[in-house]
């Protein structure tokens, strides 16, 4: 039986600010925070795979929102605990 469930359609929002983070968005019905991140495409930086990281609270997804610097909160305190914000490439 397959019990995969469909990914939250997010909306993205550009992150001109970050040097890791193309886009970002939050689902807060399934508590999903959705992350695009950049690469390099002939030299320049666009939009490449997106990610949804699951159990991220209002709260965890304020701070990281309100945060200097989102791509360094997101490696800091969502990215190294997949046990806690499970992931998945969407995209």
């Amino acid at each position: 039986m397959n019990t995969e469930t469909k990914a939250p359609e997010i909306a993205l929002f550009p992150d001109d600010e970050s040097s890791q983070l193309h886009a970002y968005g939050y689902d807060p019905t399934t508590q999903t925070l959705a992350i695009q991140f950049k690469r390099t495409v002939d030299g320049k930086r666009v939009g490449g795979s997106v990610y949804h990281y699951a159990n991220v609270t209002p709260g965890a997804y304020n701070a990281f929102v309100k945060s200097d610097s989102k791509g360094s909160h997101f490696g800091i305190h969502i990215k190294p605990h997949a046990d806690k914000f499970p992931f998945r490439k969407v995209a």
